[in-house]
């Protein structure tokens, strides 16, 4: 090989002279340093096991557009942001489980809608179990959301399909049920015995499956997926606060389109107050299509998840919890006296959303009727748990 050969095959930057590293070259002491840092952290994670795993969460909805995250809009700030925050935060998922929330296995029993609390909403996920998760998660987090409790399920779990029912409360003042020809419209109304027993009669009236495509939108008479199963139904004993009567309505059902506790609750409103007649119940389950008002969102709380058949059949295995909550009931207490109902009865009193519901039921026609074949022109929709759309 000649001298001239010989040169060619040697890389140019060979002739060049060396640089330093302040010149553009990495330092190596600095790379050494980062692939420490790397094999640290790698390492870290590796003393704690990805498991799945069930977090319990309770949280006022106030000032957040509802429960699910929108991957790349910042627009509208929702509960899930906060909560993919706290735990890349916090080191329980890798900073890339945040913008895909499928490769933590992400799922909720419930979307609730903008403005709706939960006492007992659980989401199901895979994250690091590192120590003290809990009070690290909660740190991260704004005080009117918390994890009020964690437990191990089995791999293939998801929170929404295993749930056999969900539990919902609405908080609302009294004077709601005030007869609109006959009684106070005003601070002062106090509800009856009477009128309570009437009021759970007519939400008794719901219980067992029933078609519902009158309480929600876009749904045909005849789409199998209106028929929804109602367990229970009742307003409890009314209470005072802040010199105004409220009540808690609770209803348990398999599952809730969209807006159908609303509009069941503003249903047996206008019969109580006068503007319907008991029958607009029974013939509302009809193929008719009927006017039913939608009572405000203000006060609806995702109360409780049920998972029944889970727990039969994995809540003894030995292996994993049952999935009841008995030991956080005090902690699901004190966060509702502390962080939803305040919040509640404060908006209420400054906005009065009920009060101005109120003055716009005479502007329904309860009577009238329309034909279902308009109704079932309209395109099947995804089956939705109550406050998952937007109001």
């Amino acid at each position: 090989m000649s001298e001239e050969q010989h040169l060619k095959e040697i890389p140019a930057e060979a002739n060049e002279p060396l640089k330093r590293p302040s010149e553009g070259k990495p330092d190596l002491g600095e790379i050494g340093h980062v692939d420490k840092k790397l094999k640290s952290d790698a390492e870290e994670q590796k003393k704690f096991p990805k498991r799945k795993v069930v977090l319990l969460m309770a949280y006022s909805g106030k000032g957040y557009h509802g429960m699910q995250r929108n991957v790349g809009s910042s627009q509208f700030k929702t509960i899930e942001d906060e909560l993919v925050k706290s735990l890349v935060k916090s080191g329980c998922i890798p900073e890339n489980h945040g913008t895909d929330m499928k490769k933590m296995s992400f799922q909720r029993c419930a979307r609730t809608d903008k403005g709706v609390s939960a006492a007992g909403q659980v989401v199901s996920l895979k994250l690091w179990l590192i120590d003290d998760i809990m009070e690290k998660i909660n740190g991260q987090l704004p005080s009117q959301i918390r994890v009020l409790g964690l437990k191990r399920v089995t791999g293939g779990f998801n929170s929404k399909n295993k749930c056999d029912a969900r539990t919902y409360s609405y908080m609302l003042p009294t004077l709601a049920f005030a007869h609109k020809d006959q009684e106070k419209q005003d601070d002062g109304y106090r509800l009856s015995k009477e009128t309570l027993e009437r009021v759970n009669k007519l939400f008794t009236c719901y219980k067992g499956t029933h078609n519902f495509h009158n309480f929600t939108s876009q749904k045909a008479a005849r789409d199998p997926s209106a028929r929804r199963y109602i367990m229970e139904m009742f307003c409890e004993e009314p209470f005072i606060r802040q010199g105004m009567e409220f009540a808690i309505i609770k209803v348990k059902g398999q599952s809730f389109m969209m807006h159908q506790i609303r509009k069941m609750i503003g249903l047996v409103i206008a019969v109580v107050k006068g503007y319907a007649s008991d029958g607009i119940l029974e013939r509302s389950w009809g193929e008719e299509k009927v006017d039913i008002p939608k009572a405000p969102g203000l006060g609806l709380v995702l109360e409780k998840v049920h998972f029944e058949k889970y727990n039969k059949r994995f809540g003894s295995d030995g292996l994993h919890e049952p999935l009841d909550w008995a030991d956080e009931e005090e902690k699901i207490l004190a966060f509702k006296e502390e962080h939803i109902y305040p919040t509640i009865i404060q908006t209420e009193r400054e906005e009065q959303s009920m009060v101005n519901w109120l003055g716009t039921l005479h502007i329904h026609d309860f009577e009238a009727t329309a034909s279902g074949a308009q109704n079932s022109k309209v395109g099947p929709q995804d089956d939705e748990d109550e406050g998952n759309g937007s109001d």
